[in-house]
């Protein structure tokens, strides 16, 4: 349970490498992605078909909105736990696979619902040693 939970966050991290610009539109393409992940034998029958088709839509709302890429990845959250339950596993030899993405996409989730940042330079701006001004007078001492 702790490994797909380090697997959406190795997820966020790479993803805090992008530049800004780029960031947003290819999340889109990933969740896009995702939609089509169990095509080839998810199991489902036509459904396979419909749940793309939904995602695709998604993703394409996602090319101007985190709210959009975050949607779809609790949609194939929901997708993730049907497989589990009925359908065929995300990685075929994997039982397990579709449950442990079902507990990774959320955790991807959280991180589009707010904006996707960079965690990256939060980190760096956090732990960043303030610098003197160059126009701040020092302080008289008392």
């Amino acid at each position: 349970m702790i490994v797909p939970l380090l697997i959406g966050l190795a997820y966020v991290l790479a993803m805090s490498l992008l530049p800004d610009r780029h960031r947003r539109r290819f999340n889109a393409v990933m969740v896009g992605g995702a939609g089509a992940a169990y095509l080839s034998g998810g199991g489902l029958g036509l459904w396979e078909f419909a749940f793309t088709t939904v995602m695709a839509v998604v993703a394409y709302r996602g090319l101007d909105s985190w709210t959009w890429i975050g949607v779809g990845w609790l949609l194939h959250t929901g997708w993730d736990v049907a497989h589990h339950v009925a359908g065929s596993p995300i990685v075929p030899f994997a039982h397990d696979s579709s449950f442990g993405c079902a507990i990774c996409d959320p955790v991807i989730a959280v991180w589009c619902f707010a904006g996707g940042p960079s965690v990256t330079r939060l980190v760096a701006e956090r732990f960043r040693r303030p610098r003197p001004r160059a126009d701040a007078r020092p302080r008289p001492e008392v």
